[in-house]
């Protein structure tokens, strides 16, 4: 199957199929309900959400597959000996690329430090944003750079694969959230999926935030492309993830803060952040060794 064709399935499949697999969930845990109290509990969404998601990892190992990849080696996953450093300078690069436009906001005034913070709450997330930025990362590189870049450049041009790979990069993290309201039927988890894609008809959260999205997956894959592998590719990501987490807990908005260009507390929906995602492939270039230029 051609890769464009198995991500089309894999996408229909995903959407199509959580929708409809979600209202029996949702029964089956209303039947179970003195063996699951919690879960019986949970509004409707959650089982939506949850639907979408165990599909999308059972249909993962297929559409890899289907994508070319046979081996770790051809998801970009090689032996870790001798790529520590690679990773070590992709997550400091993540780190200190968004942190610079975290003092600028601080300093221009647009964000606060939250005086609130006690030590114990301040260990706690923090610990939570680096487990969240290691898993996180790890998995969205394997699907998005070693499964979908490295399956489309196979077939085609590698700077096309790019182009197309990370603009469903950015895609994929503009649904939005969706609730449901009534008595759940068997069409309802297809009532929510026009919902989810009301992102979409927000101008202010689509520009500049796609286009931050889709810089930052062009980045991703070609690091990948110039290494051959994913450890700078995840560490980028993971410093990035690190300090997007860290940021929604240090700091606060100012209310006269202009977020169209400084951002909200998702920090890379500002035109600030473009620039400096901007500024970060130029420093991307020199501590990235470029492989040969192949579809392989």
């Amino acid at each position: 199957m051609k890769p464009f064709g198995a991500l089309a399935l894999y996408a229909v499949g995903v959407f199509l199929g959580g929708a409809l697999l979600a209202p029996w969930l949702y029964w089956l845990a209303r039947a179970g309900a003195g063996l699951w109290p919690g879960i019986a509990d949970e509004p409707f969404h959650r089982f939506v959400n949850r639907a979408l998601l165990g599909l999308a990892l059972i249909g993962l190992w297929p559409l890899l597959r289907a994508l070319g990849v046979r081996s770790w080696a051809d998801l970009g996953l090689v032996r870790p000996a001798g790529q520590w450093r690679r990773l070590a300078g992709g997550f400091v690069l993540g780190l200190f690329s968004l942190a610079l436009v975290a003092a600028l906001a601080l300093a221009a005034g647009a964000r606060r430090f939250d005086a609130t913070l006690t030590f114990g709450k301040l260990a706690g997330k923090l610990g939570g944003a680096v487990l969240t930025a290691v898993v996180v990362a790890t998995l969205e590189e394997i699907l998005f750079r070693g499964g979908i870049f490295g399956g489309l450049r196979r077939a085609w041009d590698w700077r096309g694969a790019l182009v197309v790979s990370s603009g469903i990069y950015a895609l994929v993290h503009f649904f939005a959230p969706a609730r449901h309201g009534g008595e759940v039927t068997w069409l309802s988890g297809l009532t929510l999926l026009p919902q989810m894609l009301r992102g979409f008809a927000d101008l202010h959260a689509l520009v500049p935030g796609f286009f931050t999205l889709a810089v930052a997956g062009v980045l991703l894959a070609w690091a990948y492309q110039r290494t051959g592998n994913l450890f700078f590719s995840i560490g980028l990501h993971a410093g990035w993830i690190f300090w997007l987490r860290s940021y929604r807990v240090l700091t606060d908005p100012t209310p006269e803060a202009g977020v169209w260009f400084w951002g909200s507390n998702r920090l890379i929906d500002g035109w600030l952040a473009l620039g400096a995602l901007a500024l970060t492939g130029l420093v991307l270039t020199r501590l990235t060794r470029p492989q040969r230029e192949s579809s392989t």
